[in-house]
Order: C-alpha cells, then sequence, then structure tokens
C-alpha cells in the first residue's frame, strides 16, 4: 500500500511539474485570409483581410488590401479602373450586433454612415446581426488607396455591453473593372476571437 502510495505521488508531483514547466497558451487573437483569382497568366487579383480582437480593448480591429499581384510584386490598379468591394463584420453568436466604425481609404477620418474621399465613395449598412460595408472605386492609384481598415465593438443586444464571449468574423470580395476585364474575387475572411 505504501509503495503504491510513493508511485502515485511520483507521478502526480512529475505531471504537476511538466504542467508548469509549459508556459500557458493562449488563444490567438487574430487571424488572416487570402483569395486571388487569375487575370492573365502572370498577374492575379488578390484580396487580403485581417482580423485582430484586443481584449484590453474590448474591441476588434480589422483591415483589408486589394491588389494586382505581377512577376514584380504587388501592385495598385491602372487609371481607367472601377471596382466595388464589399466588406462584412459579423459574429458567431446571432445575438451580438457590430458597433463598427471604418476609413476608406486607410488613413481618412473614421466613418459610420459613408463618405467620397478622393473618388472612393463608401457607405455602411447595419442589420440586427453585422455590418456590411460597401466601398466603390473609380480610377486606379497605388497599393495604399485600396486599403480600407476599421474597428468595432462586438455588442450583446441584451445587456448592450461588449460581448467578448462571442467570435469575431470579417470577409471581403472585390469586383474589379479595367482594361477589357471583368473580374470578381472570392470570399477572403479572418476570423478571431477575444
Amino acid at each position: 500500500m505504501k509503495r503504491l502510495t510513493a508511485i502515485s505521488v511520483m507521478v502526480l508531483t512529475a505531471l504537476l511539474t511538466a504542467a508548469l514547466a509549459q508556459p500557458a497558451s493562449a488563444a490567438a487573437a487574430a487571424d488572416s485570409g487570402f483569395s486571388s483569382f487569375p487575370v492573365d497568366p502572370v498577374t492575379q487579383l488578390e484580396m487580403h483581410v485581417n482580423a485582430n480582437c484586443v481584449a484590453a480593448d474590448t474591441r476588434c480591429y480589422f483591415d483589408t488590401q486589394a491588389n494586382l499581384m505581377t512577376p514584380t510584386g504587388a501592385t495598385g490598379f491602372p487609371g481607367e479602373f472601377w471596382a466595388r468591394q464589399t466588406i462584412t463584420l459579423r459574429s458567431n453568436d446571432r445575438n451580438v450586433w457590430q458597433e463598427a466604425e471604418y476609413s476608406a481609404p486607410a488613413g481618412m477620418p473614421r466613418e459610420t454612415k459613408g463618405a467620397n474621399h478622393d473618388d472612393v465613395l463608401s457607405r455602411m449598412l447595419k442589420n440586427p446581426s453585422g455590418v456590411e460595408i460597401s466601398v466603390t472605386y473609380f480610377g486606379g492609384g497605388p497599393l495604399e488607396r485600396f486599403r480600407v481598415d476599421g474597428s468595432s465593438v462586438p455588442t450583446d443586444w441584451k445587456t448592450g455591453r461588449p460581448n467578448t464571449a462571442a467570435s469575431f468574423i470579417v470577409c471581403s470580395q472585390i469586383q474589379v473593372v479595367y482594361a477589357g476585364h471583368n473580374l470578381t474575387t472570392r470570399g477572403a475572411c479572418g476570423q478571431t476571437s477575444f
């Protein structure tokens, strides 16, 4: 009996020591997504999405980037260009709505309804469980012109307080028209939580 107790104590001590020696793992608070569509044999139309929730802020941040990927790297779009991008913010919990704001293009003043900044028109539509941001581009330009960023507070319908238990999901796609091309990317999505 004493021998069994001694072995049990040794095993328990070894397990406890191993558990304490390992650093505590934390759930990832950031995620990214990517989609591409071939324009020609050497060029791709790309959509990038990043999502990041910061517990200290009780806020989630997102950004998207549309670009062409050429043999020499990522570039913006040519002058005779039109595009419509759709960004959707939502949660996996139907009782959570998004209190969002955004900048289109990134770096412009934050918006909660819509704006026109240098022929980049945008508007935000809210529904009971999410937000849709629509951005329309008239004319080409450098990469920075096709980047949108923003933030959202996932908010519980019942309490009106931030819900840090629900996930945060950002999806985006873009339709572009230029130089005889009319292309639409698949949705690129990022999903994370606090």
